[in-house]
């Protein structure tokens, strides 16, 4: 089997030489083949040229993609797994925080016939307050909403089967979600703890605002996991609500009038009864044209509502 490690590149121009020197080294005593597959995400700095170097010295080693302008980690790993060609595809970042000395590890776990292996970075060397605090608060909120439990979602440092990545298209920043994705499919998902290093060189390119944006694509996660197949369930479920509670006002307004004689078009609530039950109606319509836009998807690309893990065919006899 083939590894291919897949590394996202922003502005790393010091840490990519000896990032590769450390990925050879763990590399060696590995009977197997690997490459590594860099991709500049648009830098501003000289992490393209670094990266030619690397491949002229090693050219049997590096694959190098580079992108015309900035587009994002997520698309950076979605690149890098597509251009890459190996059986088994290991995630890392190229800031020299996580340790190439973990692959080994990482494999390891993966030979027990798990689908994905997530890094655990039990002891991480970053700011408590901007990047510890968010990231825990982060994990806690994903594994309870998608059951999916581990201790650390942002960790790159992962380790995946192939074909568990090939039913999965990346967008946003749901490179993180990777793992609930692949659960979805049926994948079986391990964790290890791994080695967080402080950066030497650089700094780090995310901020408190990187969580709201987990948050909100945590949102299209969990609607996707539930409802990408039948959407009218949350749609329909909302517009019928919407109606029924419509319908209870309506009703109140009606008993009021006829025991206590109050007008019913004069008071705010029958406006606030007719505005909910439009809204209603509207959701259930916005559910019949969700399962419209749901079976295009699948069926003008002949994708499937499934995923198979193994067939077992039955033999011919001669």
């Amino acid at each position: 089997m083939k590894l291919s490690i897949v590394v996202p590149v922003y502005n790393e121009e010091k840490n990519l030489p000896e990032l590769f020197e450390q990925i050879t080294a763990a590399m060696q005593p590995l009977d197997m083949d690997w490459d590594v597959t860099f991709v500049d995400d648009g830098s501003h700095d000289s992490s393209a040229d670094v990266l030619r170097q690397l491949h002229a010295q090693a050219p049997d080693r590096v694959r190098m993609v580079v992108f015309r302008r900035n587009y994002g980690q997520t698309a950076a790993i979605s690149a890098g797994i597509n251009e890459s060609d190996g059986d088994i595809v290991v995630l890392m970042d190229a800031d020299l925080q996580n340790d190439p000395a973990d692959i080994p590890t990482l494999l390891e776990e993966l030979d027990k016939g798990y689908d994905v292996v997530s890094g655990w970075r039990k002891d991480r060397q970053d700011n408590r307050l901007t990047r510890n605090l968010p990231s825990h608060i982060a994990n806690k909120l994903i594994s309870s909403s998608t059951g999916v439990h581990l201790h650390d979602y942002g960790c790159t440092l992962k380790a995946y089967r192939r074909e568990i990545l090939e039913s999965i298209n990346l967008y946003g920043e749901m490179h993180r979600f990777i793992p609930v994705y692949a659960k979805e499919a049926g994948g079986k998902i391990s964790e290890v703890v791994v080695r967080h290093h402080p950066r030497k060189y650089g700094k780090a390119n995310y901020g408190l605002e990187r969580t709201v944006k987990v948050i909100l694509d945590l949102f299209t996660v969990q609607f996707l996991m539930k409802f990408s197949q039948k959407p009218i369930y949350l749609f329909g479920g909302v517009g019928l609500g919407l109606m029924a509670i419509s319908f209870l006002v309506f009703l109140g307004l009606a008993i009021r009038r006829i025991v206590a004689e109050v007008s019913v078009l004069g008071s705010p609530w029958f406006q606030i009864s007719v505005m909910m039950f439009i809204l209603g109606f509207l959701a259930v319509l916005l559910g019949l044209i969700a399962e419209l836009v749901m079976r295009t998807y699948y069926e003008s690309q002949d994708k499937k509502t499934y995923t198979i893990r193994e067939v077992l065919a039955p033999k011919k006899q001669n």
